[in-house]
Protein backbone atom coordinates (compact mmCIF):
# COMPACT_ATOMS: atom_id res chain seq x y z
CA UNK A 1 0.00 0.00 0.00
CA UNK A 2 2.88 2.53 1.00
CA UNK A 3 4.35 1.70 -2.49
CA UNK A 4 1.42 2.08 -4.54
CA UNK A 5 0.87 5.61 -2.41
CA UNK A 6 4.27 6.50 -3.25
CA UNK A 7 3.40 5.88 -6.95
CA UNK A 8 0.54 7.57 -6.97
CA UNK A 9 2.12 10.58 -5.26
CA UNK A 10 5.10 10.74 -8.25
CA UNK A 11 2.68 10.28 -10.99
CA UNK A 12 1.14 13.66 -9.87
CA UNK A 13 4.00 15.43 -9.44
CA UNK A 14 5.37 14.57 -12.02
CA UNK A 15 1.86 15.31 -14.12
CA UNK A 16 2.22 18.61 -12.37
CA UNK A 17 5.44 19.73 -14.16
CA UNK A 18 6.71 20.25 -17.14
CA UNK A 19 10.76 19.91 -17.12
CA UNK A 20 11.63 19.98 -20.90
CA UNK A 21 10.36 20.65 -24.26
CA UNK A 22 7.03 19.62 -25.10
CA UNK A 23 6.70 18.52 -21.15
CA UNK A 24 6.95 15.12 -19.51
CA UNK A 25 5.64 12.66 -22.10
CA UNK A 26 7.70 14.95 -24.89
CA UNK A 27 4.40 15.22 -27.27
CA UNK A 28 2.88 18.45 -25.56
CA UNK A 29 -0.09 16.30 -23.74
CA UNK A 30 -0.07 16.24 -20.09
CA UNK A 31 -2.74 14.20 -17.81
CA UNK A 32 -3.79 17.47 -15.74
CA UNK A 33 -7.39 17.93 -15.07
CA UNK A 34 -9.94 20.22 -13.28
CA UNK A 35 -9.01 23.03 -16.38
CA UNK A 36 -11.24 25.60 -18.04
CA UNK A 37 -13.13 24.23 -20.45
CA UNK A 38 -14.04 27.85 -22.20
CA UNK A 39 -12.52 31.22 -21.72
CA UNK A 40 -14.29 33.57 -19.39
CA UNK A 41 -15.12 37.44 -20.85
CA UNK A 42 -11.66 39.39 -21.18
CA UNK A 43 -9.78 35.68 -21.40
CA UNK A 44 -8.34 33.48 -18.45
CA UNK A 45 -7.03 35.16 -15.78
CA UNK A 46 -3.55 36.62 -15.72
CA UNK A 47 -1.75 35.19 -12.13
CA UNK A 48 1.55 36.97 -13.68
CA UNK A 49 3.80 38.57 -16.07
CA UNK A 50 7.19 39.28 -16.77
CA UNK A 51 9.35 41.37 -19.49
CA UNK A 52 11.73 38.82 -20.87
CA UNK A 53 15.01 39.29 -23.24
CA UNK A 54 14.14 37.53 -27.13
CA UNK A 55 14.15 34.16 -27.98
CA UNK A 56 12.00 31.07 -29.27
CA UNK A 57 13.10 28.87 -26.29
CA UNK A 58 9.66 27.53 -24.11
CA UNK A 59 10.37 27.63 -20.56
CA UNK A 60 10.64 24.49 -18.49
CA UNK A 61 9.05 23.80 -14.60
CA UNK A 62 10.44 21.14 -12.33
CA UNK A 63 10.30 21.06 -8.60
CA UNK A 64 8.70 24.79 -8.09
CA UNK A 65 11.02 26.12 -10.31
CA UNK A 66 10.21 28.00 -13.71
CA UNK A 67 13.66 27.93 -15.63
CA UNK A 68 13.81 30.54 -18.80
CA UNK A 69 16.16 30.80 -21.43
CA UNK A 70 16.59 33.58 -23.47
CA UNK A 71 18.96 36.67 -24.28
CA UNK A 72 19.20 40.77 -23.04
CA UNK A 73 21.87 42.44 -25.59
CA UNK A 74 25.00 40.30 -25.72
CA UNK A 75 24.33 38.19 -23.57
CA UNK A 76 22.43 34.17 -23.20
CA UNK A 77 21.10 34.15 -19.52
CA UNK A 78 19.79 31.24 -17.68
CA UNK A 79 17.28 32.60 -15.50
CA UNK A 80 15.08 30.57 -12.50
CA UNK A 81 12.04 31.69 -10.83
CA UNK A 82 9.39 30.75 -8.53
CA UNK A 83 6.69 29.29 -10.60
CA UNK A 84 4.01 30.70 -8.28
CA UNK A 85 5.00 34.12 -7.57
CA UNK A 86 7.83 34.60 -10.56
CA UNK A 87 10.35 35.58 -7.80
CA UNK A 88 13.86 35.41 -9.19
CA UNK A 89 15.97 32.73 -8.14
CA UNK A 90 18.95 32.95 -10.01
CA UNK A 91 20.26 33.15 -13.00
CA UNK A 92 23.54 32.37 -15.43
CA UNK A 93 24.87 34.37 -17.73
CA UNK A 94 27.89 34.50 -20.58
CA UNK A 95 28.06 36.28 -23.78
CA UNK A 96 27.07 35.48 -27.00
CA UNK A 97 27.73 37.38 -30.29
CA UNK A 98 25.27 35.46 -32.63
CA UNK A 99 23.37 37.26 -35.26
CA UNK A 100 20.76 35.24 -37.20
CA UNK A 101 21.83 35.37 -41.24
CA UNK A 102 18.05 35.60 -42.22
CA UNK A 103 16.94 38.46 -39.62
CA UNK A 104 14.98 36.83 -37.00
CA UNK A 105 15.57 37.21 -33.63
CA UNK A 106 18.83 36.63 -32.10
CA UNK A 107 18.03 34.92 -28.64
CA UNK A 108 18.30 31.28 -28.05
CA UNK A 109 15.95 28.73 -29.73
CA UNK A 110 16.31 25.35 -27.61
CA UNK A 111 14.35 24.66 -24.43
CA UNK A 112 15.96 23.87 -21.12
CA UNK A 113 15.59 20.47 -20.00
CA UNK A 114 15.16 19.86 -16.02
CA UNK A 115 16.16 16.97 -13.66
CA UNK A 116 16.56 16.87 -9.95
CA UNK A 117 20.06 18.38 -9.65
CA UNK A 118 20.38 19.84 -13.55
CA UNK A 119 19.49 22.47 -15.66
CA UNK A 120 20.97 21.57 -19.18
CA UNK A 121 20.90 24.31 -21.80
CA UNK A 122 21.87 24.90 -25.39
CA UNK A 123 22.75 28.32 -27.23
CA UNK A 124 22.22 29.41 -30.55
CA UNK A 125 26.10 29.02 -30.59
CA UNK A 126 26.15 25.75 -29.41
CA UNK A 127 27.39 26.35 -26.22
CA UNK A 128 26.28 23.55 -24.33
CA UNK A 129 25.83 24.06 -20.04
CA UNK A 130 25.26 22.02 -17.32
CA UNK A 131 23.95 23.83 -14.09
CA UNK A 132 23.00 23.31 -10.82
CA UNK A 133 19.27 23.46 -10.78
CA UNK A 134 18.87 24.28 -7.56
CA UNK A 135 21.50 27.56 -7.72
CA UNK A 136 22.73 27.98 -11.39
CA UNK A 137 26.39 27.01 -10.83
CA UNK A 138 28.27 25.83 -13.55
CA UNK A 139 29.17 22.23 -13.88
CA UNK A 140 30.44 21.88 -16.67
CA UNK A 141 30.19 22.99 -20.47
CA UNK A 142 30.81 22.02 -24.09
CA UNK A 143 31.18 24.44 -26.84
CA UNK A 144 30.14 22.40 -29.63
CA UNK A 145 30.61 24.63 -32.63
CA UNK A 146 34.50 24.58 -32.08
CA UNK A 147 34.84 20.67 -30.85
CA UNK A 148 32.96 18.87 -33.79
CA UNK A 149 33.52 21.30 -37.07
CA UNK A 150 29.96 22.27 -37.66
CA UNK A 151 29.24 24.06 -40.41
CA UNK A 152 27.18 27.69 -39.82
CA UNK A 153 23.51 26.51 -39.40
CA UNK A 154 20.53 28.70 -41.33
CA UNK A 155 18.91 29.66 -38.05
CA UNK A 156 21.76 28.87 -35.17
CA UNK A 157 21.16 25.92 -33.26
CA UNK A 158 17.16 24.40 -32.93
CA UNK A 159 17.26 20.89 -31.73
CA UNK A 160 16.49 20.38 -27.81
CA UNK A 161 18.49 18.06 -25.73
CA UNK A 162 16.97 14.76 -25.11
CA UNK A 163 18.02 12.06 -21.80
CA UNK A 164 18.20 8.57 -21.86
CA UNK A 165 19.18 7.42 -18.42
CA UNK A 166 22.89 9.00 -17.99
CA UNK A 167 22.95 10.45 -21.69
CA UNK A 168 22.30 13.18 -22.80
CA UNK A 169 21.53 13.27 -26.69
CA UNK A 170 22.08 16.24 -28.48
CA UNK A 171 21.87 17.29 -32.36
CA UNK A 172 25.10 18.52 -32.44
CA UNK A 173 25.62 18.49 -36.67
CA UNK A 174 29.29 17.78 -36.34
CA UNK A 175 31.62 16.74 -39.76
CA UNK A 176 31.54 14.23 -40.83
CA UNK A 177 29.91 11.56 -38.92
CA UNK A 178 29.20 13.45 -35.30
CA UNK A 179 24.95 14.44 -36.44
CA UNK A 180 24.46 13.13 -33.53
CA UNK A 181 26.37 13.08 -29.75
CA UNK A 182 25.89 11.73 -26.40
CA UNK A 183 27.52 12.81 -23.29
CA UNK A 184 27.45 11.36 -19.96
CA UNK A 185 25.61 14.12 -17.84
CA UNK A 186 27.44 14.03 -14.61
CA UNK A 187 30.53 15.15 -16.13
CA UNK A 188 29.89 16.12 -20.23
CA UNK A 189 32.18 13.89 -21.51
CA UNK A 190 31.83 12.42 -24.52
CA UNK A 191 30.39 9.03 -24.83
CA UNK A 192 29.62 8.10 -28.57
CA UNK A 193 29.59 10.04 -31.64
CA UNK A 194 27.09 8.95 -34.88
CA UNK A 195 25.17 9.60 -38.12
CA UNK A 196 26.79 11.37 -40.98
CA UNK A 197 28.69 10.48 -44.33
CA UNK A 198 28.58 6.79 -43.15
CA UNK A 199 24.32 6.86 -43.06
CA UNK A 200 23.76 9.07 -46.06
CA UNK A 201 26.10 8.54 -48.98
CA UNK A 202 25.24 6.29 -51.52
CA UNK A 203 21.45 5.60 -50.04
CA UNK A 204 18.75 7.06 -52.78
CA UNK A 205 17.74 10.56 -51.95
CA UNK A 206 13.96 9.40 -51.91
CA UNK A 207 11.19 12.53 -53.14
CA UNK A 208 13.72 13.62 -55.31
CA UNK A 209 13.27 13.26 -59.51
CA UNK A 210 15.07 9.35 -60.46
CA UNK A 211 16.04 9.08 -56.55
CA UNK A 212 19.52 9.37 -57.20
CA UNK A 213 22.10 7.83 -54.77
CA UNK A 214 23.86 10.99 -52.51
CA UNK A 215 26.98 12.11 -53.53
CA UNK A 216 28.71 13.30 -50.09
CA UNK A 217 30.40 17.15 -50.26
CA UNK A 218 32.99 17.78 -48.28
CA UNK A 219 31.10 19.50 -45.81
CA UNK A 220 27.58 19.32 -45.17
CA UNK A 221 24.87 21.04 -42.68
CA UNK A 222 23.76 17.83 -40.71
CA UNK A 223 21.25 19.72 -37.74
CA UNK A 224 18.13 20.33 -38.20
CA UNK A 225 15.75 22.22 -36.12
CA UNK A 226 13.46 18.49 -35.00
CA UNK A 227 14.28 17.59 -31.00
CA UNK A 228 15.08 13.53 -31.37
CA UNK A 229 12.18 11.52 -30.21
CA UNK A 230 12.61 8.60 -27.64
CA UNK A 231 10.55 5.74 -27.79
CA UNK A 232 9.62 1.87 -26.78
CA UNK A 233 9.38 0.39 -30.02
CA UNK A 234 8.12 -3.56 -30.63
CA UNK A 235 9.96 -3.67 -26.79
CA UNK A 236 13.39 -2.05 -27.76
CA UNK A 237 14.36 1.51 -26.54
CA UNK A 238 15.04 3.24 -30.03
CA UNK A 239 15.76 7.06 -30.89
CA UNK A 240 14.32 9.07 -33.67
CA UNK A 241 16.16 11.52 -35.18
CA UNK A 242 15.19 14.00 -37.62
CA UNK A 243 17.74 15.49 -39.29
CA UNK A 244 18.90 18.01 -42.05
CA UNK A 245 19.10 15.02 -44.58
CA UNK A 246 16.04 12.62 -42.98
CA UNK A 247 15.13 10.63 -40.43
CA UNK A 248 17.30 8.06 -38.38
CA UNK A 249 16.48 4.89 -35.87
CA UNK A 250 18.91 4.37 -33.26
CA UNK A 251 19.85 2.43 -30.50
CA UNK A 252 19.95 5.93 -28.02
CA UNK A 253 22.23 3.53 -25.89
CA UNK A 254 25.85 3.17 -27.92
CA UNK A 255 24.44 5.38 -31.17
CA UNK A 256 24.55 2.53 -33.74
CA UNK A 257 22.39 4.06 -36.68
CA UNK A 258 18.97 0.83 -37.23
CA UNK A 259 17.75 2.31 -40.31
CA UNK A 260 17.27 5.89 -42.08
CA UNK A 261 14.88 7.19 -44.59
CA UNK A 262 15.84 10.54 -46.59
CA UNK A 263 13.43 13.41 -46.37
CA UNK A 264 14.82 16.64 -47.28
CA UNK A 265 14.06 19.03 -50.05
CA UNK A 266 15.81 19.29 -53.06
CA UNK A 267 16.57 23.30 -52.60
CA UNK A 268 19.56 24.07 -50.36
CA UNK A 269 18.04 26.75 -48.25
CA UNK A 270 15.32 24.46 -45.92
CA UNK A 271 15.05 22.33 -43.03
CA UNK A 272 13.08 19.85 -40.83
CA UNK A 273 12.05 21.30 -37.55
CA UNK A 274 8.90 19.25 -36.35
CA UNK A 275 9.71 16.77 -34.17
CA UNK A 276 8.75 12.90 -35.15
CA UNK A 277 5.60 11.52 -33.82
CA UNK A 278 5.95 7.92 -32.45
CA UNK A 279 2.73 6.04 -32.02
CA UNK A 280 3.52 2.23 -31.62
CA UNK A 281 5.55 0.95 -34.17
CA UNK A 282 4.81 3.72 -36.60
CA UNK A 283 6.55 7.01 -36.96
CA UNK A 284 5.57 9.99 -38.28
CA UNK A 285 7.42 12.99 -40.25
CA UNK A 286 6.60 16.28 -41.77
CA UNK A 287 8.29 18.96 -43.20
CA UNK A 288 7.37 22.40 -45.20
CA UNK A 289 9.64 23.13 -47.70
CA UNK A 290 9.00 22.97 -51.52
CA UNK A 291 6.41 19.83 -51.64
CA UNK A 292 7.94 17.26 -49.44
CA UNK A 293 5.14 17.02 -47.25
CA UNK A 294 4.64 13.98 -44.62
CA UNK A 295 4.84 10.24 -44.70
CA UNK A 296 4.30 7.26 -41.95
CA UNK A 297 6.64 4.33 -41.31
CA UNK A 298 5.72 1.34 -39.31
CA UNK A 299 9.25 -0.06 -37.92
CA UNK A 300 9.59 -3.77 -38.36
CA UNK A 301 10.15 -6.23 -35.29
CA UNK A 302 13.72 -6.44 -35.67
CA UNK A 303 13.77 -2.10 -35.55
CA UNK A 304 16.53 -2.55 -38.60
CA UNK A 305 14.08 -2.03 -41.48
CA UNK A 306 10.70 -0.37 -42.22
CA UNK A 307 7.50 -0.28 -44.05
CA UNK A 308 5.92 3.07 -45.72
CA UNK A 309 2.36 3.20 -45.14
CA UNK A 310 1.84 6.24 -47.26
CA UNK A 311 4.07 9.26 -47.93
CA UNK A 312 3.21 12.68 -49.91
CA UNK A 313 5.80 11.53 -52.39
CA UNK A 314 4.03 8.18 -52.86
CA UNK A 315 0.98 9.62 -53.66
CA UNK A 316 2.78 11.80 -55.91
CA UNK A 317 3.80 9.04 -58.25
CA UNK A 318 0.40 8.29 -59.46
CA UNK A 319 -0.86 11.63 -59.40
CA UNK A 320 1.69 14.68 -59.19
CA UNK A 321 -0.38 17.50 -58.17
CA UNK A 322 -1.83 15.24 -54.64
CA UNK A 323 -2.08 17.67 -52.06
CA UNK A 324 0.07 17.08 -48.81
CA UNK A 325 -1.67 15.76 -45.86
CA UNK A 326 0.02 18.31 -43.92
CA UNK A 327 3.14 20.67 -44.44
CA UNK A 328 4.38 21.30 -40.85
CA UNK A 329 7.25 24.04 -40.32
CA UNK A 330 8.57 23.90 -36.95
CA UNK A 331 5.40 22.82 -34.66
CA UNK A 332 5.04 19.23 -34.15
CA UNK A 333 1.30 17.75 -34.00
CA UNK A 334 -0.45 16.40 -31.22
CA UNK A 335 -1.89 12.92 -31.26
CA UNK A 336 -4.90 11.71 -29.56
CA UNK A 337 -7.09 8.92 -30.11
CA UNK A 338 -5.59 8.09 -33.50
CA UNK A 339 -5.50 11.79 -35.43
CA UNK A 340 -2.71 14.33 -35.56
CA UNK A 341 -3.68 18.22 -34.52
CA UNK A 342 -1.43 20.34 -36.14
CA UNK A 343 -0.93 23.62 -38.14
CA UNK A 344 0.59 23.19 -41.28
CA UNK A 345 2.46 25.73 -43.89
CA UNK A 346 6.01 27.24 -44.16
CA UNK A 347 4.83 30.92 -44.80
CA UNK A 348 2.28 33.04 -43.06
CA UNK A 349 0.01 33.32 -46.08
CA UNK A 350 -0.41 29.20 -46.34
CA UNK A 351 -1.46 28.25 -42.97
CA UNK A 352 -3.70 25.52 -42.31
CA UNK A 353 -5.10 24.22 -38.97
CA UNK A 354 -5.67 20.08 -40.03
CA UNK A 355 -6.98 17.25 -38.60
CA UNK A 356 -5.61 14.75 -40.16
CA UNK A 357 -6.21 10.46 -39.59
CA UNK A 358 -2.50 8.99 -38.70
CA UNK A 359 -3.16 5.82 -40.09
CA UNK A 360 -4.19 6.48 -43.83
CA UNK A 361 -3.63 10.40 -44.20
CA UNK A 362 -6.56 11.45 -44.52
CA UNK A 363 -7.97 14.82 -44.24
CA UNK A 364 -10.57 14.88 -41.85
CA UNK A 365 -11.41 19.08 -41.63
CA UNK A 366 -9.09 21.52 -42.25
CA UNK A 367 -9.08 25.48 -41.18
CA UNK A 368 -7.69 28.55 -42.91
CA UNK A 369 -5.74 30.71 -40.19
CA UNK A 370 -3.96 32.82 -43.26
CA UNK A 371 -2.94 36.28 -42.71
CA UNK A 372 -1.13 38.35 -45.45
CA UNK A 373 2.78 38.12 -45.11
CA UNK A 374 4.96 40.45 -43.21
CA UNK A 375 1.68 42.55 -42.32
CA UNK A 376 2.06 44.64 -39.20
CA UNK A 377 -1.77 44.15 -38.33
CA UNK A 378 -1.83 42.39 -35.77
CA UNK A 379 -3.79 38.69 -36.99
CA UNK A 380 -7.37 37.66 -36.28
CA UNK A 381 -6.43 33.88 -36.92
CA UNK A 382 -3.58 31.52 -35.28
CA UNK A 383 -1.28 31.17 -38.06
CA UNK A 384 1.19 28.49 -37.56
CA UNK A 385 0.01 28.02 -33.98
CA UNK A 386 1.57 25.81 -31.22
CA UNK A 387 -0.68 23.58 -29.03
CA UNK A 388 -0.88 21.38 -26.32
CA UNK A 389 -3.23 18.47 -24.80
CA UNK A 390 -4.79 18.08 -21.59
CA UNK A 391 -8.95 16.73 -21.07
CA UNK A 392 -9.18 16.15 -24.79
CA UNK A 393 -8.80 20.07 -25.38
CA UNK A 394 -6.13 22.04 -27.33
CA UNK A 395 -4.58 25.30 -25.90
CA UNK A 396 -3.47 26.92 -28.67
CA UNK A 397 -1.36 29.72 -29.14
CA UNK A 398 -1.27 31.47 -32.35
CA UNK A 399 1.78 33.36 -33.89
CA UNK A 400 0.37 36.79 -33.36
CA UNK A 401 -0.87 35.99 -29.91
CA UNK A 402 -4.16 34.70 -30.03
CA UNK A 403 -4.83 32.37 -27.15
CA UNK A 404 -7.51 29.51 -28.58
CA UNK A 405 -9.11 26.45 -26.80
CA UNK A 406 -10.12 23.94 -29.05
CA UNK A 407 -12.38 20.37 -28.72
CA UNK A 408 -10.23 17.96 -30.30
CA UNK A 409 -12.76 16.31 -32.34
CA UNK A 410 -11.95 14.65 -35.44
CA UNK A 411 -15.08 15.38 -37.25
CA UNK A 412 -14.92 18.67 -36.83
CA UNK A 413 -13.10 22.21 -35.62
CA UNK A 414 -14.77 22.93 -32.37
CA UNK A 415 -13.54 26.25 -31.19
CA UNK A 416 -14.12 26.59 -27.50
CA UNK A 417 -12.98 29.95 -26.91
CA UNK A 418 -10.23 33.03 -28.45
CA UNK A 419 -8.34 35.63 -26.51
CA UNK A 420 -6.11 38.11 -28.35
CA UNK A 421 -3.32 38.65 -25.31
CA UNK A 422 -2.31 42.54 -25.54
CA UNK A 423 1.39 42.22 -24.68
CA UNK A 424 1.68 39.50 -26.88
CA UNK A 425 2.95 40.27 -30.83
CA UNK A 426 4.18 38.51 -34.00
CA UNK A 427 5.60 36.23 -33.85
CA UNK A 428 5.26 33.71 -30.82
CA UNK A 429 6.85 30.90 -31.89
CA UNK A 430 7.38 29.12 -28.48
CA UNK A 431 5.06 25.93 -27.86
CA UNK A 432 2.60 27.18 -24.46
CA UNK A 433 3.87 25.16 -21.34
CA UNK A 434 0.86 23.76 -19.05
CA UNK A 435 1.76 22.84 -15.26
CA UNK A 436 0.00 22.73 -12.43
CA UNK A 437 -3.32 24.07 -14.11
CA UNK A 438 -1.21 26.70 -15.06
CA UNK A 439 -0.69 28.16 -18.68
CA UNK A 440 2.39 29.95 -19.61
CA UNK A 441 2.17 31.90 -23.00
CA UNK A 442 5.98 33.79 -24.54
CA UNK A 443 6.64 36.05 -27.42
CA UNK A 444 9.79 38.44 -28.01
CA UNK A 445 9.54 40.24 -25.27
CA UNK A 446 6.88 38.90 -22.65
CA UNK A 447 6.41 35.98 -20.12
CA UNK A 448 2.87 35.55 -18.89
CA UNK A 449 1.44 33.01 -16.35
CA UNK A 450 -2.37 32.09 -16.69
CA UNK A 451 -4.58 30.70 -14.28
CA UNK A 452 -6.92 27.77 -16.85
CA UNK A 453 -8.10 25.85 -13.64
CA UNK A 454 -11.97 25.34 -13.72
Amino acid sequence: MLLLVAALGLARGQAADWPHFLGPTSDGITTETGLLSAWPSGGPKVLWKKQIGTGYSAPAIRDGRLVLFHRIKNEEIVQAFDVKTAKPLWQHSYPTRYRDPFGYNNGPRCSPLLTEKRCFTYGAEGVLHCLNVKTGKPVWQRKTSEEFQIPEAFFGVGASPVLEGDLLIVMVGGQPNSTMVAFNKDTGKTVWESVGQKTWEGKPATGWPGEPLVRWNSFEKLASYATPTLATVNGKRMLFSLTRQGLVGMNPKDGSVLFSRWFRSRVNESVNAANPVVSGNRVFCSGAYYGVGSFLLEVDGDGKSFTEVWSTNQRRKTNRRAEAALEIHWTTPILHDGHLYAFSGRNEPDSLFRCVELATGEVKWSREERWRAYSTKQPNVYGRGSAVLAEGKLFVLGEGGLLGLFEANPAKPVELGRHQVPELKYPCWAAPILSDKRLYVRSEGYLICFDIAK
